[in-house]
């Protein structure tokens, strides 16, 4: 999104007060890295932090981070625009911060931005700008219910970690504004990029918990011996193959038996688990960014028929593929 691919892509973070600390810093750190695998801060992103004055700006943790740009002097062109949040816990629950000063700057700047990109109760305050109007968004569990009380013309929903609607993005929980941020990566570089800064990072993205079972599948368990490691690759690249463990085992020259022992070892599960995982999880990127039947999908990630992917996203994501793809999809523009 950048105006010329020689200039690094230009992140601006809304800064105020009281801020969440890994609203900024977490997204800041994925970008950091992409950059470092692109070459460095021109091939990147640079990141910069804009509030109402300049100066040192207490974050909720008690931690001060340093803005340099001013709001009102702001001029150059943003390829996105994250805004960051913070709830107060009260008797009657959290309560998201709308800081009007953030407001006010979003309903200029945000129209002109390539994308606005909302982390945590952060959607609370890119809705009071007005800029989620008409697009379906997603914000912490605990103030999804208010953010769709107080913004009825915003399609809330409670599940997901993050959501693409046109060029707006929202996202769940504070640790998931990296999933934010390396799903943003993954749109400007592809997901081989942001593959190598997930594992950079340590970071699993399929995390339990009350938000939501649905995330972009960027981490996997990196094995120790590289045949193995060669292979996962190699299986993630040829999902419509025959991928039976005798076919594997041929591949890496091991007996049957001998493989099935190494490939748990290495990985943590048998080769059927994580072929079907590999193949679930390229069937949901499918659903969430083409239009393609899910027949089509279905052949292209090497389930044998649309009942056997019907059943695989029954088994393991309690859902259909259509209802997936509903709930999910990130190309539609509301």
């Amino acid at each position: 999104m950048s105006a010329h691919p020689a200039l690094p892509h230009v992140v601006v973070i809304a800064m105020f007060p009281g801020v969440d600390t890994l609203d900024v810093t977490g997204p800041a750190e994925v970008f950091a890295m992409a950059g470092q695998f692109l070459g460095g801060r021109r091939a990147g992103y640079e990141v910069r932090l804009a509030g109402e004055r300049r100066g040192l700006i207490p974050t909720f943790s008690g931690v001060r981070l340093c803005v340099e740009e001013v709001f009102a002097e702001q001029r150059q062109a943003i390829d996105t625009l994250l805004v960051p949040g913070r709830m107060l816990i009260g008797p009657d629950g959290p309560v998201p911060q709308i800081d009007e000063g953030v407001v006010a700057w979003l309903r200029e700047a945000g129209t002109g931005a390539g994308r606005v990109a909302s982390v945590c109760a952060g959607a609370h305050i890119t809705a009071a700008a007005g800029l989620l109007d008409g697009h379906r968004a997603t914000t912490h569990w605990a103030t999804v219910e208010r953010l769709a009380a107080d913004h009825p013309e915003i399609e809330v929903e409670s599940d997901p970690i993050f959501v693409r609607s046109g060029r707006m993005w929202t996202s769940a929980g504070i640790t998931s504004s990296m999933d934010l941020a390396l799903a943003l990566v993954a749109e400007d570089h592809g997901d081989r990029l942001a593959l190598d800064v997930a594992r950079a990072m340590v970071m699993y993205l399929q995390r339990p918990g009350g938000q939501s079972q649905f995330s972009v599948p960027l981490a996997q368990r990196p094995g120790g011996r590289d045949d193995i490691r060669a292979l996962r690759l190699w299986i993630g690249e040829h999902l419509d193959a025959d991928l039976s463990v005798p076919a594997l085992a041929a591949r890496t020259a091991m007996s049957e038996r001998n493989f099935a022992r190494v490939f748990h070892a290495e990985t943590g599960s048998t080769p059927g688990a994580f072929v079907e995982s590999m193949r679930l999880e390229a069937a949901r990127r499918l659903l969430e960014r083409t239009g393609r039947l899910p027949s089509d999908i279905a052949r292209a990630c090497g389930f044998r028929s649309v009942e056997t992917l019907h059943r695989v996203f029954r088994d393991r994501l309690g859902t259909t593929p259509g209802e997936y793809r509903r709930r999910f999809r990130t190309t539609a523009s509301g």
